[in-house]
């Protein structure tokens, strides 16, 4: 890897973004990270400087509901990582809030990198879009596809939908003008955070430790450390078994329950309370009946889905963190923080 290879990294503020950012300043590359609003760029930079040389590290502005700032992203980039999408913390009214954006973001990003002439793309997707509808008691491959005719959830649908699009508009393109590509289908991303705001994947745990949870349906968790997540992205970049594969990376499967138990047993001492007290499953579908909230937690009832991670863990060498100290680090740094 040239010392001056440009990395363009879409939604450059978000949480598995900036882990991804700081790895591969750590790495030698150079990376311009895109945004919404550049008013957020000091703080993302003075986050980062925390834990690495931000010499490297650029910002433009591009919002993936708007055409204009694209080019000027791509422009002279070696590779893109687009890792933008919406991820709400609450479900919305609208299905489509989640689905356009996710979707026509996804192309606006790759038509900018074609034209530009980036030779790999890797795409953040999610195990979203992989697990929604299946069979439950199947394990589940790269080969699976949620179910975008069930009612999965507005999440689930815009990774499907979105993922299944730019790999559409890649395989369309001619084999002369076709960037090599890739995806990352990443579990629920636990960890440590750069920047003070959290994203929905630290909602379950900051909750916990507020206790705003009511108590604890027996629901499943397939989860994964954000410094794996970001691992996985950048050795997607310049490895060559990569391109033409979708890569899920899942560290280990918990319920609800034992990550409570967890939390409980490293923040007892300094005086939390984590809600232990279990919830009925009878509870949470009477309550999906009122609040559309609780319809994701009804389809998610049972043990976690099982997902055979033996793609990233052969070709990439991948071996990740114990979800223990995951957990551990993650309610640290909110903490630290302030968020908590």
């Amino acid at each position: 890897m040239s010392e001056t290879a440009l990395v363009t990294v879409t939604g450059a503020s978000g949480f598995i973004a900036l882990h991804t950012i700081r790895q591969l300043l750590e790495q030698g590359y150079a990376v311009r990270g895109t945004v919404r609003d550049p008013g957020r760029v000091e703080r993302l930079a003075t986050g980062l400087s925390r834990y690495c040389d931000v010499g490297n590290l650029s910002f433009v502005r591009a919002d993936l509901t708007e055409d204009d700032g694209w080019q000027e992203a791509m422009d002279g980039a070696d590779f893109l990582l687009h890792m933008a999408s919406p991820l709400p913390a609450e479900a919305p009214d609208d299905e489509n809030e989640l689905i356009v954006p996710a979707r026509d973001g996804a192309l606006r990003a790759l038509r900018a990198a074609v034209a530009a002439g980036v030779r790999r793309v890797v795409m953040t997707s999610s195990i979203a879009a992989i697990s929604g509808g299946q069979d439950k008691s199947a394990t589940l491959d790269e080969s699976h596809w949620s179910d975008v005719t069930k009612d999965i959830g507005a999440y689930q649908k815009s990774k499907t939908i979105a993922e299944r699009a730019a790999w559409d508009y890649i395989d369309g393109l001619p084999a002369s003008g076709r960037p090599e590509f890739a995806v990352i289908n990443p579990g629920f991303v636990l960890g440590p955070v750069i920047d003070r705001d959290t994203s929905a994947s630290h909602e379950i745990v900051r909750r916990l430790m507020a206790r705003k949870v009511p108590g604890i349906p027996d629901i499943g968790f397939s989860f994964v450390d954000v410094r794996d997540v970001a691992s996985a992205h950048v050795t997607a970049l310049t490895h060559s078994a990569a391109p033409g594969n979708r890569y899920i990376c899942v560290a280990e499967s918990m319920s609800f329950r034992d990550l409570a138990q967890q939390l409980q047993d490293h923040l007892a001492p300094r005086g939390y309370r984590i809600p232990q007290r279990a919830v009925p499953d009878w509870m949470v579908r009477a309550l999906a009946l009122i609040n559309p909230t609780y319809k994701v937690v009804v389809s998610r009832l049972g043990p976690a889905t099982k997902f055979d991670t033996s793609r990233v863990r052969g070709d990439f060498g991948w071996q990740p963190l114990p979800m223990a100290q995951s957990i551990v680090d993650t309610a640290d740094s909110l903490i630290a923080q302030k968020i908590a």
